[in-house]
């Protein structure tokens, strides 16, 4: 909903279905953008300053209109929209980029144009309590938004090079677990009539889901909720779960767990909504259901089950779910866009201070090579090559896992696959059913396999071009020299990336001749290629 929806005195306030935002759909970027506004924080707003702002997240390459001239292309070629570039791009290439994208765009109290684009571009980290802008006031990024901000470090060198690194991805978690357990449909920003939060009413309708002996596997474990059933959450008028779980139940007694289309689109739109209004049924089924799934995996207490169809409790982090359901179940309406602000932006220490269900590393081992159950070596590829093109999953289950964790987790499945003898220990935090919930920490090598008497460090990324060999190959250097003192075997690293940068081999062969490291380099194609033909990682 735009700023003039809000601030329109025609237009009533409406019952709608949940859309957390039509402009940032990946909450993952949301850290980028609070980056690239931290440095104007304290000045004051106007339409120059709200246009400086823009220029500064196309700069970085968070925002990349279509028009572009083919050098900007080569320095946005090897990034995604909504990350960092390789590369800043010039004060002149900016100012191209601004004159030949003319922005068709209005937001109250904001000028025609880029003004209004950076309206759109941060009106939700404002609902979520990360900065808070308006016309002619200071910019203030709270204490909330500056620890997502601090996720990672980045550091541009002399010659434009973006260097970023993450150093703290248990941030991300932490920030967006607060902000989502404390985000309200009717609040000043919005104009729904909704009253629930939905964090809190999709947790309390899991838990009596998973406390009904009907909706237990075989095994007796816990199924949540299904993604055909989602809708009905996010159609829901009132914060009473009971009533939503009672829904639920009438559902899967007239129709199982695969009920039509058609009949989840009629309950939402006719029996929830009274018929008010008439949506597409690929939204009200699947953009709706995927964008809040999205919003939800990102706080990290919630699993994705039975191959992408129920989204369940992620039991490594009942603590912190348990917390959050006894301290803001409860809650305050606010019609003070200021007040609700601070009340959102507000840290919780307690929370903050949960510890994580900790995994033995055989827990671990177990429950990646649980996923071969689902994923063949030729399905594995598959996933593999698409991250090598940058183009989005498919998959019901891994589209919502971000590339960086997702090549963590594929890399560590294909090895596990090919080559079953070898204990295979990734090291990034992942929820109960051994899916990553975000990428290794820095202080550790991503991934540690032990092969007979041989150690080998897998390390991963995305990162192309000049990035990859100033941010990766040291860092590699140190892990393998740690991993093998650890460990006391002989050992190596592999080292795996879309494309390898000309950079890279000169410093992996610096450091073979300097540190006596072996550190064999991979595109993703030719480590595909190895695998296909292996006997052995160690080489």
């Amino acid at each position: 909903m735009t700023k003039c929806e809000q601030n329109s005195s025609v237009r009533a306030a409406e019952y709608k279905p949940l859309l957390y935002t039509t402009t940032i759909r990946n909450p993952e970027r949301v850290k980028y953008l609070l980056y690239a506004i931290s440095q104007f924080d304290g000045m004051i707003l106007n339409d120059l300053l709200a246009k400086k702002i823009v220029a500064e997240t196309i700069k970085l390459g968070l925002y990349r209109p279509l028009k572009k001239t083919d050098e900007i292309k080569r320095k946005w070629s090897s990034t995604t929209n909504g990350t960092f570039a390789d590369e800043i791009l010039t004060n002149k290439e900016v100012d191209y980029i601004i004159t030949n994208n003319p922005q068709k765009h209005k937001e109250a109290g904001f000028g025609y144009g880029f003004p209004s684009r950076f309206a759109t571009m941060f009106d939700f980290a404002k609902e979520l309590g990360f900065v808070y802008f308006q016309p002619n006031k200071p910019i203030v990024i709270s204490e909330l938004g500056k620890r997502l901000a601090n996720v990672f470090n980045v550091k541009i060198s002399d010659d434009g090079a973006i260097n970023s690194e993450i150093i703290h991805p248990e941030y991300e978690q932490q920030v967006f677990l607060l902000t989502m357990a404390k985000s309200q449909r009717k609040n000043p920003f919005v104009r729904v009539l909704n009253d629930n939060v939905p964090l809190i009413l999709l947790a309390q309708t899991i838990k009596m889901l998973n406390n009904n002996p009907k909706y237990k596997t075989e095994d007796g474990m816990s199924k949540g909720i299904s993604k055909k059933e989602l809708p009905l959450l996010i159609f829901w008028k009132d914060n009473n779960a009971k009533s939503l779980y009672n829904r639920i139940v009438k559902l899967r007694e007239e129709y199982g767990y695969e009920p039509s289309d058609e009949v989840i689109y009629d309950i939402c739109t006719d029996e929830i909504l009274d018929g008010f209004k008439k949506f597409k049924v690929k939204s009200v089924i699947n953009e709706y259901p995927d964008e809040f799934i999205r919003k939800m995996r990102i706080t990290g207490v919630f699993s994705i089950r039975g191959a992408g169809r129920f989204l369940d409790i992620n039991y490594n982090e009942i603590g912190k779910l348990e917390y959050v359901l006894q301290h803001y179940s409860t809650y305050q309406l606010y019609t003070d866009e200021r007040a609700y602000f601070d009340y959102m932006s507000t840290i919780d220490p307690n929370l903050f201070s949960i510890d994580t269900k900790q995994i033995t590393s055989k827990q671990s081992e177990k429950l990646l090579t649980d996923w071969l159950k689902i994923y063949t070596w030729e399905s594995i590829k598959k996933e593999l090559t698409t991250l090598k093109g940058r183009n989005n999953s498919k998959d019901m289950v891994l589209r919502f896992i971000p590339a960086p964790a997702r090549l963590e987790f594929l890399t560590a499945l294909s090895i596990k696959c090919k080559l079953p003898n070898v204990r295979v220990i990734p090291n990034y935090p992942c929820d109960d059913t051994g899916l990553p919930t975000s990428t290794a920490g820095g202080n550790t090598g991503d991934i540690e396999c032990i092969e007979s008497s041989h150690a080998i460090l897998i390390e991963v990324t995305m990162a192309e071009g000049r990035t990859q060999t100033m941010m990766e190959i040291w860092p590699i250097e140190r892990h393998l020299t740690e991993f093998k003192e650890k460990v006391k075997m002989q050992g190596q690293a592999v080292f795996v990336a879309p494309t390898i940068f000309y950079d890279s081999k000169r410093q992996i062969d610096f450091v073979k001749h300097t540190s006596n490291l072996i550190i064999r380099p991979y595109t993703i194609d030719e480590f595909i290629s190895y695998l296909d033909m292996a006997t052995c990682l160690y080489d």
